[in-house]
């Protein structure tokens, strides 16, 4: 688990970027499942309202790991998440947008990005891919949400592209971070999918290994790297966590390993107001 951190805060435990930590100037994490007060089977740090739980638990889950962060549970950020591509400039007027209800989220969202100091950005999930990014040199942020489709359609690209079209960001100084998601050990895919990145990515073959007739073993981890790289971020500024979710089904929520009725982990990213921490 080569850079990144575990971080601890009584019950809670929360996974952060070494490279973004010691740029002083954001708030980050991946949740865990472990903390929280949900009960099963969305036990206990579940950061979703759209999944069945209690909103009351997920909305005190919420404050709970912002404490933490130093954020304000209120002022989160979500996109609507459909598995897209579309990437939203968050700007004062969405400040809480998805907070407090999941209905509020910005529609058909699942890449966000934002220059303005104190707005938490927040994506969901539970084996799909979170990947975060930060600019130190325009101080802006972004993350997006990528699974098989959102990888297809080089979501974590477009982020970037946007990140340079609005805010001015050269890709070459952009720090970028894989979170915890469904491994290549665990990930196994069937025809449809293989044919998606077989007709998208020329190096498909790097991506998926054969495990039967008519199924493989996709990496996400690697098929975003090297979109990332293909967007102009230098490899030493990729973190990669490495940590499968479903490997590891006791400390995060996979969708997979829990057969689809579970909670979701958040990431998470915000640029400190003016002075840092």
């Amino acid at each position: 688990m080569k850079g990144i951190t575990v971080e601890r805060r009584g019950q809670l435990q929360y996974i952060q970027f070494n490279s973004f930590k010691q740029t002083g100037k954001v708030s980050h994490g991946f949740t865990t499942r472990l903390g929280g007060v949900s009960c099963a089977p969305y036990d206990g740090l579940n950061m979703a309202l759209h999944v069945g739980d209690d909103p009351a638990k997920v909305r005190k889950n919420r404050q709970l790991i912002c404490a933490a962060l130093g954020m304000k549970a209120e002022d989160l950020v979500a996109g609507e998440q459909v598995h897209g591509s579309e990437v939203a400039v968050v700007r004062e007027e969405h400040r809480g947008r998805g907070a407090l209800q999941y209905d509020t989220a910005l529609p058909a969202t699942d890449a966000l990005i934002t220059n303005v100091p104190g707005i938490p950005l927040s994506s969901y999930y539970a084996d799909c891919v979170p990947i975060l990014l930060f600019d130190p040199v325009k101080t802006c942020v972004g993350l997006a949400h990528a699974g098989w489709r959102g990888t297809v359609q080089e979501i974590a690209g477009k982020t970037v592209a946007r990140m340079a079209e609005v805010y001015g960001s050269q890709p070459a100084d952009i720090l970028a971070g894989i979170g915890p998601s469904i491994g290549p050990c665990c990930y196994q895919v069937d025809l449809p999918v293989q044919q998606a990145f077989a007709k998208t990515f020329s190096y498909w073959q790097e991506l998926l290994k054969p495990a039967g007739e008519n199924r493989w073993m996709l990496d996400l981890w690697e098929a975003n790297r090297k979109i990332l790289l293909t967007a102009g971020i230098q490899a030493s500024h990729i973190t990669v966590a490495k940590i499968c979710t479903c490997c590891h089904n006791k400390e995060l929520f996979s969708y997979r390993a829990d057969q689809g009725k579970t909670g979701r982990m958040a990431s998470l990213i915000m640029i400190y107001p003016e002075g840092g921490v």
